[in-house]
Protein backbone atom coordinates (compact mmCIF):
# COMPACT_ATOMS: atom_id res chain seq x y z
CA UNK A 1 0.00 0.00 0.00
CA UNK A 2 1.33 3.43 -0.87
CA UNK A 3 0.91 6.42 1.39
CA UNK A 4 -0.22 8.39 -1.66
CA UNK A 5 -3.58 6.61 -1.41
CA UNK A 6 -4.10 8.02 2.09
CA UNK A 7 -6.28 11.12 2.28
CA UNK A 8 -5.50 13.63 5.03
CA UNK A 9 -9.22 14.23 5.59
CA UNK A 10 -9.49 10.59 6.69
CA UNK A 11 -6.53 11.09 9.05
CA UNK A 12 -8.56 13.90 10.62
CA UNK A 13 -11.72 11.79 10.78
CA UNK A 14 -9.93 8.99 12.64
CA UNK A 15 -8.12 11.39 14.96
CA UNK A 16 -11.43 13.07 15.94
CA UNK A 17 -13.34 9.80 16.42
CA UNK A 18 -14.38 9.42 20.04
CA UNK A 19 -14.81 5.67 19.61
CA UNK A 20 -13.48 2.94 17.28
CA UNK A 21 -10.20 4.73 16.38
CA UNK A 22 -8.11 1.55 16.30
CA UNK A 23 -10.84 -0.36 14.45
CA UNK A 24 -11.19 2.44 11.85
CA UNK A 25 -7.44 2.48 11.23
CA UNK A 26 -7.33 -1.31 10.82
CA UNK A 27 -10.29 -1.31 8.43
CA UNK A 28 -8.70 1.58 6.52
CA UNK A 29 -5.45 -0.37 6.01
CA UNK A 30 -7.35 -3.45 4.82
CA UNK A 31 -9.39 -1.43 2.32
CA UNK A 32 -6.38 0.53 1.05
CA UNK A 33 -4.56 -2.78 0.46
CA UNK A 34 -7.29 -3.43 -2.14
CA UNK A 35 -6.05 -0.39 -4.08
CA UNK A 36 -9.12 1.80 -3.70
CA UNK A 37 -9.07 5.59 -3.59
CA UNK A 38 -9.89 7.20 -0.27
CA UNK A 39 -12.00 10.30 0.44
CA UNK A 40 -14.60 11.59 2.87
CA UNK A 41 -18.24 11.36 1.73
CA UNK A 42 -21.33 11.65 3.89
CA UNK A 43 -18.91 12.61 6.67
CA UNK A 44 -17.26 9.14 6.65
CA UNK A 45 -14.24 7.52 4.98
CA UNK A 46 -15.38 6.31 1.56
CA UNK A 47 -13.39 4.11 -0.80
CA UNK A 48 -13.83 4.22 -4.56
CA UNK A 49 -12.83 2.43 -7.71
CA UNK A 50 -12.65 4.83 -10.68
CA UNK A 51 -14.82 7.33 -8.77
CA UNK A 52 -17.50 4.71 -8.04
CA UNK A 53 -18.31 4.14 -4.37
CA UNK A 54 -17.35 0.67 -3.19
CA UNK A 55 -17.23 0.71 0.61
CA UNK A 56 -17.66 3.14 3.51
CA UNK A 57 -16.31 2.90 7.07
CA UNK A 58 -18.62 4.10 9.82
CA UNK A 59 -19.22 3.72 13.51
CA UNK A 60 -22.25 3.54 15.74
CA UNK A 61 -22.75 3.28 19.48
CA UNK A 62 -22.54 -0.52 19.64
CA UNK A 63 -20.50 -1.39 16.56
CA UNK A 64 -18.41 -0.10 13.69
CA UNK A 65 -18.93 -1.35 10.16
CA UNK A 66 -17.83 -1.65 6.57
CA UNK A 67 -20.77 -0.64 4.40
CA UNK A 68 -20.80 -2.03 0.86
CA UNK A 69 -22.73 0.34 -1.41
CA UNK A 70 -23.94 -2.51 -3.64
CA UNK A 71 -23.77 -5.17 -0.94
CA UNK A 72 -27.08 -6.68 -2.06
CA UNK A 73 -25.25 -7.92 -5.19
CA UNK A 74 -22.48 -9.71 -3.29
CA UNK A 75 -22.62 -13.52 -2.91
CA UNK A 76 -21.95 -13.43 0.88
CA UNK A 77 -20.63 -17.03 1.24
CA UNK A 78 -19.88 -16.42 4.94
CA UNK A 79 -23.35 -15.02 5.73
CA UNK A 80 -21.91 -11.87 7.32
CA UNK A 81 -23.64 -9.09 5.36
CA UNK A 82 -26.37 -7.27 7.26
CA UNK A 83 -29.20 -5.17 5.85
CA UNK A 84 -29.25 -2.12 8.14
CA UNK A 85 -33.03 -1.63 8.04
CA UNK A 86 -35.82 -3.19 5.99
CA UNK A 87 -35.94 -0.06 3.82
CA UNK A 88 -32.28 -0.23 2.73
CA UNK A 89 -32.26 -1.83 -0.71
CA UNK A 90 -28.66 -1.80 -1.98
CA UNK A 91 -26.20 -1.34 0.89
CA UNK A 92 -25.08 -4.07 3.29
CA UNK A 93 -22.82 -3.90 6.35
CA UNK A 94 -20.28 -6.14 8.00
CA UNK A 95 -20.30 -5.21 11.68
CA UNK A 96 -17.54 -5.37 14.28
CA UNK A 97 -17.48 -4.83 18.03
CA UNK A 98 -13.70 -5.09 18.55
CA UNK A 99 -10.36 -4.99 16.78
CA UNK A 100 -9.82 -8.76 17.09
CA UNK A 101 -12.87 -9.52 14.92
CA UNK A 102 -11.45 -7.30 12.17
CA UNK A 103 -7.96 -8.81 12.35
CA UNK A 104 -9.34 -12.38 12.22
CA UNK A 105 -11.52 -11.56 9.20
CA UNK A 106 -8.93 -9.64 7.14
CA UNK A 107 -8.69 -12.17 4.30
CA UNK A 108 -12.49 -12.56 4.14
CA UNK A 109 -12.95 -8.77 4.10
CA UNK A 110 -10.50 -8.49 1.21
CA UNK A 111 -12.45 -11.19 -0.69
CA UNK A 112 -15.67 -9.20 -0.24
CA UNK A 113 -14.00 -5.91 -1.23
CA UNK A 114 -12.51 -7.51 -4.35
CA UNK A 115 -15.91 -8.95 -5.27
CA UNK A 116 -17.48 -5.49 -4.78
CA UNK A 117 -14.87 -4.04 -7.16
CA UNK A 118 -15.72 -6.74 -9.73
CA UNK A 119 -19.43 -5.90 -9.39
CA UNK A 120 -18.56 -2.27 -10.17
CA UNK A 121 -16.27 -3.20 -13.08
CA UNK A 122 -19.08 -5.32 -14.55
CA UNK A 123 -21.45 -2.33 -14.31
CA UNK A 124 -24.00 -4.27 -12.26
CA UNK A 125 -26.81 -2.26 -10.67
CA UNK A 126 -29.20 -3.04 -7.83
CA UNK A 127 -32.78 -3.24 -9.07
CA UNK A 128 -34.71 -0.99 -6.74
CA UNK A 129 -38.27 -1.78 -5.80
CA UNK A 130 -40.70 0.81 -7.05
CA UNK A 131 -41.95 3.24 -4.43
CA UNK A 132 -45.58 2.86 -5.44
CA UNK A 133 -46.52 1.74 -1.93
CA UNK A 134 -45.45 5.05 -0.36
CA UNK A 135 -48.30 6.84 1.34
CA UNK A 136 -47.96 10.60 1.55
CA UNK A 137 -48.80 11.73 5.09
CA UNK A 138 -51.89 13.92 5.34
CA UNK A 139 -49.79 16.80 6.77
CA UNK A 140 -47.48 16.72 3.73
CA UNK A 141 -50.44 16.65 1.32
CA UNK A 142 -51.84 19.71 3.11
CA UNK A 143 -48.50 21.51 2.62
CA UNK A 144 -48.51 20.50 -1.07
CA UNK A 145 -51.99 22.03 -1.43
CA UNK A 146 -50.84 25.25 0.30
CA UNK A 147 -47.54 25.46 -1.63
CA UNK A 148 -47.66 23.94 -5.12
CA UNK A 149 -43.94 24.80 -5.52
CA UNK A 150 -43.16 22.40 -2.65
CA UNK A 151 -45.05 19.59 -4.42
CA UNK A 152 -43.20 20.30 -7.68
CA UNK A 153 -39.82 20.34 -5.89
CA UNK A 154 -40.67 17.12 -4.02
CA UNK A 155 -41.68 15.32 -7.23
CA UNK A 156 -38.39 16.40 -8.86
CA UNK A 157 -36.38 14.58 -6.14
CA UNK A 158 -35.02 11.09 -6.81
CA UNK A 159 -37.31 8.25 -5.64
CA UNK A 160 -34.83 7.43 -2.85
CA UNK A 161 -34.91 11.00 -1.53
CA UNK A 162 -38.71 11.09 -1.69
CA UNK A 163 -38.85 7.80 0.19
CA UNK A 164 -36.44 9.03 2.89
CA UNK A 165 -38.56 12.12 3.52
CA UNK A 166 -41.83 10.21 3.59
CA UNK A 167 -40.41 7.63 6.01
CA UNK A 168 -38.97 10.42 8.19
CA UNK A 169 -42.33 12.23 8.31
CA UNK A 170 -44.43 9.07 8.73
CA UNK A 171 -42.38 7.66 11.61
CA UNK A 172 -43.61 10.48 13.87
CA UNK A 173 -46.59 9.27 15.89
CA UNK A 174 -48.18 12.68 16.48
CA UNK A 175 -49.49 15.04 13.80
CA UNK A 176 -47.73 17.94 15.53
CA UNK A 177 -44.36 16.19 15.18
CA UNK A 178 -45.05 15.30 11.53
CA UNK A 179 -45.90 18.96 10.82
CA UNK A 180 -42.73 20.11 12.58
CA UNK A 181 -40.57 17.67 10.58
CA UNK A 182 -42.16 18.84 7.33
CA UNK A 183 -41.58 22.51 8.24
CA UNK A 184 -37.93 21.84 9.05
CA UNK A 185 -37.42 19.95 5.75
CA UNK A 186 -39.15 22.39 3.40
CA UNK A 187 -36.06 24.49 2.68
CA UNK A 188 -34.05 21.39 1.72
CA UNK A 189 -36.84 20.02 -0.49
CA UNK A 190 -37.20 23.36 -2.27
CA UNK A 191 -33.42 23.37 -2.82
CA UNK A 192 -33.60 19.89 -4.39
CA UNK A 193 -31.73 18.27 -1.53
CA UNK A 194 -32.34 14.97 0.20
CA UNK A 195 -32.98 14.53 3.90
CA UNK A 196 -29.30 13.73 4.62
CA UNK A 197 -27.66 16.06 2.07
Amino acid sequence: MTDSRRNRKVDGFIKKAKKWQEEFETLRNIVLDCELDEDIKWMHPCYMYENKNIVLIHGFKDYCALLFHKGALLKDPHGILIQQTENVQAARQIRFTNIQEIVEMESILKEYIKEAIEVEKAGLEVEFKKNTELNIPEELQTKFDELPALKTAFEALTPGRQRAYILHFSQAKQAKTRESRIEKSMEKILAGKGLND
